[in-house]
């Protein structure tokens, strides 16, 4: 687990201390060991955290035989059976990690490769013969990968923040997807809130030439083949294999190994099956002074597993304090407060472990949301009633004061594409021309992602909706915070349900193993069932909760979001009024926290990161 860096040489500057200076920038990443490759062509550099073979795999891996360099975070969880394939091959190995077996296997098959890894993974690959830099991103996107082009510079990173110790780095706001942002509260594509920065996107490889072409390719991409014959009890009982299979392969490590634990039954479920190989010690998050707590439930099931649980304890004062030193860490604004929750849990940890197991992924792949159980009524409803009939009612709701299944109406008569709530998770269209100061530059946020839902338009809508979170939500939202604020705090997280072999089973599972109308991840509950007091295994997903709306409201933090809400940044992006008018109306009891903490995690992210362009004094609070 690491983080790297690099960029395509230049002559107008010293490329060995601009490579040590971004590799710098994320330390964090891998605080125990770094190191650097600078030729004519390209610049490498490297943070490591060391996991296996601790006394071996530094990095850049240079092997001049291959005329071949490396860079890698993650972990290969099926590389002993690659080597073995290469050593049969005739390829030697020096070293015992699985770094090793990528630089031979890009050898030996080039891209196709990557039709052999099961882990999570980026790594970048520096091809002295063929003049070329290949970049790859594992299945699912657990790993980051980033990379900079404006036509006459290149450079890549796992965080984008190792891009501002380049000089021909122009840092630049993409403002013209600042209605992305308010609407997903993350940007659902390739690009960033950085101009010419973008994403190497999940299941994808690049290759970039030192003369400047780049061409992409997606070597995989998540598919349903459902097998309609799978049954709730049969599935479960393949379930519970395959859970057991890949936490064995998530366990692996030279170092002590823990896990984070809620009170839900995807964390539950990976301890159990962990604390059957090894003792585990779990750590769970609680807040002081609150009813909003899980720390019984999780302490309660560790106690009856025999294992050990740590609890840790935040507060609201905890929680502000941590905002911008998060945004930085993230590289761009994610305002989902369990991000926050995250960091603190993940800083607590990593005092006692390097890696912890986490239940990221069961809700994507399963069908844990609750939200996928409105494809019933509405697919009722589109059944009985003419879609020239729903739209009428659709016009006549819009028209009144607000009623009881006015909601229901008014997206009723909408495709799926533009009626799914994650579209518009924070502001819908409307919302956003209110705030924005520039709402001429809004844009239709079903539009955007229709791609997404037009990939499977034939299959039921619950699958249609787990697709679009399997390729949104998860990468660019969920993963994304799991690898951040995990490794912020020099802690390697791993999810053994964001997994291949996982991933492609659940695509295999009908609607009625994932969703019935009264059970969210049926075969998954059923298959925790055996494993799990039934309490556990069939409680109603909560998410990660916290008490910020309540914590608004406090005098103290009423004063920060308010100076927030009327600062310079408000005033460049945002109408302050509507903004002020809004946390009015959280105060008075209508509950918008969502809203409010999207505004200000944006507001903190552009100080950090453009101190330059406000009076506000926000990046002095970040803790590096």
């Amino acid at each position: 687990m690491c983080g790297f860096t690099g960029f395509i040489s230049r002559e107008d500057i010293d490329n060995q201390t601009v490579i040590e200076k971004m590799a710098d920038r994320i330390k964090h990443r891998g605080p125990d060991d770094e190191g650097y490759f600078v030729d004519q062509n390209v610049s490498m550099g490297f943070r490591r955290l060391s996991i296996i073979d601790l006394a071996h795999g530094a990095q850049p891996m240079n092997v001049p035989s291959e005329q071949k360099v490396l860079t890698f975070n993650g972990e290969i969880y099926n590389f002993k059976e690659i080597r073995a394939e290469l050593e049969g091959m005739g390829y030697n190995f020096a070293t015992n990690v699985d770094s090793e077996v990528l630089i031979h296997g890009y050898d030996a098959w080039g891209p196709k490769l990557l039709d052999k890894l099961r882990g999570m993974f980026a790594f970048a690959i520096y091809d002295a013969k063929k003049e070329e830099v290949f970049l790859a991103r594992d299945h699912y996107g657990i790993k980051p990968l980033y990379y900079y082009d404006d036509g006459q510079n290149f450079m890549w990173a796992s965080e984008i923040k190792a891009f501002l110790e380049n000089p021909h780095f122009k840092k630049e706001f993409n403002e013209e997807l600042l209605p992305i942002y308010l609407s997903f509260e993350y940007i659902s594509s390739k690009d960033t809130l950085f101009k010419h920065v973008y994403k190497v996107m999940p299941g994808q490889y690049l290759i970039h030439k030192i003369s400047g072409e780049t061409t992409k390719q997606q070597y995989f991409k998540f598919t349903y083949d459902i097998n309609s014959e799978k049954t709730v009890p049969t599935s479960a009982k393949e379930i519970k294999e395959l859970v057991d299979e890949s936490v064995k392969a998530h366990m692996i490590a030279d170092v002590e190994v823990g896990s984070f634990l809620s009170s839900g039954v995807d964390s539950s479920f990976v301890l159990n099956e962990a604390s059957k190989l090894k003792d585990i010690q779990s750590f769970s998050l609680g807040f002081k002074n609150s009813n909003i707590s899980e720390l019984d439930w999780s302490s309660a099931f560790a106690k009856e597993i025999k294992q050990k649980n740590t609890p840790v304890y935040m507060d609201k004062d905890d929680f502000f304090k941590a905002v911008p030193s998060v945004m930085y860490y993230m590289d761009e604004p994610l305002p989902n407060p369990s991000a926050v929750q995250l960091y603190y849990l993940s800083k607590e940890t990593s005092k006692h472990v390097k890696v912890a197991l986490s239940g990221e992924g069961a809700d994507e792949f399963f069908g844990g949301y609750n939200t996928y159980l409105e494809a019933i009524p509405y697919g009722r409803y589109e059944r009985l009633v003419p879609l020239t009939i729903r739209k009428s009612l659709a016009k006549w709701a819009e028209k009144r004061k607000p009623f009881h299944g006015r909601r229901f109406l008014v997206r009723g008569a909408q495709p799926l594409n533009e009626r799914y709530y994650r579209l518009n998770f924070a502001f819908n269209e409307s919302e956003r021309n209110k705030i924005m100061k520039h709402p001429e530059r809004n844009m239709d946020a079903g539009q955007y992602t229709k791609h997404i839902f037009d990939q499977v338009k034939d299959l039921d809508q619950i699958s249609q909706m787990q697709y679009f979170d399997i390729n949104a939500w998860l990468p660019f939202d969920i993963l994304q915070k799991a690898d951040r604020m995990s490794m912020a705090n020099s802690l390697e997280l791993r999810t053994p349900l964001v997994d291949y072999k996982v991933g492609q089973y659940a695509a295999s599972l009908p609607v009625n193993c994932r969703i019935n109308k009264n059970e969210t991840k049926t075969a998954l509950r059923t298959a925790a069932v055996g494993e799990l007091p039934p309490k556990v295994a069939k409680r109603e997903k909560l998410g990660f909760p916290s008490p910020l709306a309540l914590w608004m409201k406090d005098e103290q933090y009423q004063k920060e979001i308010r100076t927030a809400f009327n600062s310079d940044i408000a005033k460049k992006f945002f109408n302050t009024d509507a903004l002020n008018e809004m946390f009015d109306s959280h105060l008075n009891g209508h509950s918008i926290m969502e809203k409010i903490y999207m505004i200000y995690a944006f507001i903190m992210w552009y100080g950090v990161f453009f101190a330059e362009d406000t009076q506000m004094d926000i990046a002095s609070r970040v803790k590096i």
